[in-house]
């Protein structure tokens, strides 16, 4: 058995607050969108993940992921990230801290998602 990528799938009551997040926010790419259907959905890519949003207030009220996003640099990320949106960083995890496991964290977050941004 040979798995090359973990797609997951995160759902929104407005896909545009994914859109907020991942493509304003993270900078991903939208690769694929699919808007005129029961459930509108896009593929996002960047530096080789991609994550799939879609529209689905039902599945949005069931689904609250957290997922994490490993850099080589934390700190960069978190200047870019607390400098464009502020707004989005977790009130728990809002500064870059090192861990009891020893990575070091941020966390954003927002009204269907958490995201943690990890080094180790």
């Amino acid at each position: 058995m040979n798995f090359t990528k973990l797609v997951p799938s995160v759902f929104y009551t407005d896909l545009s607050d994914g859109l907020k997040l991942f493509v304003d926010c993270l900078q991903f790419t939208i690769v694929h969108k699919d808007l005129n259907t029961s459930q509108p959905f896009c593929v996002l890519n960047k530096d080789g993940i991609d994550i799939m949003v879609f529209q689905d207030e039902q599945l949005a009220k069931e689904h609250y992921p957290e997922l994490r996003l490993e850099t080589n640099n934390v700190e960069e990320v978190y200047a870019e990230v607390s400098v464009s949106h502020p707004h989005l960083l977790h009130p728990n995890l809002n500064k870059v801290t090192t861990r009891p496991w020893g990575a070091n964290e941020f966390a954003n977050k927002d009204n269907q998602i958490g995201i943690r941004f990890q080094q180790w």
